[in-house]
């Protein structure tokens, strides 16, 4: 009996380890327009999921003029925000299918809404509607701790995946699958 019951606690020791060690920065580098830039890579579901994005700081400044409500915004700083992924992903109804993609948010004061562009390689501020994926829904919540500079991050949410977006006092959330 104790012999499966330290099997079993060796079991979830890993599993929590894993779960623990599923997303990580591979690289911090400074972009073109000079805001620090990092790769995130996030393993869930069989899928290697990669965004690099700039992380503009907020040097109090208001957040609604960074990121105006109804507007297309970089999703960042500097060189476009870029999603690579090896599997499709679900964001909502939105199916992205494997492949590299640029992302951008429209922000808003409940929701915001995820912009998956086919186009890539791009400036940041470089946007064109005809080459959208398409766009799926964030949920927006409050942080209880401002973030002061952009952070994208993918997290385990009650065993779903979840891509949160922080920055000032705002999280725009989301959960996804993997297909």
């Amino acid at each position: 009996m104790f012999v499966r019951s330290l099997k079993i606690a060796a079991a979830v020791i890993a599993v929590a380890a894993t779960t623990a060690a599923a997303q990580k920065v591979v690289s911090t580098k400074m972009g073109g327009g000079g805001s620090p830039h990092e790769t995130v890579e996030y393993a869930v579901g069989g899928a290697k999921i990669t965004i690099s994005y700039g992380r503009p700081y907020l040097k109090a400044r208001s957040l609604d003029t960074l990121t105006p409500a109804g507007k297309i915004w970089r999703t960042g700083a500097d060189e476009a925000t870029t999603l690579t992924t090896d599997k499709g992903l679900m964001f909502g109804g939105l199916m992205i299918p494997a492949g590299t993609y640029t992302l951008f948010t429209v922000p808003g004061p409940t929701t915001w809404k995820l912009v998956v562009s086919k186009q890539t390689g791009q400036w940041g501020t470089e946007y064109t509607e005809g080459k959208d994926l398409g766009r799926a829904d964030l949920k927006v919540e409050k942080l209880a701790k401002p973030a002061e500079q952009v952070t994208i991050s993918f997290v385990d949410n009650a065993g779903t995946p979840t891509m949160n977006i922080d920055w000032g006092t705002v999280r725009a959330t989301s959960p996804f699958m993997v297909h």
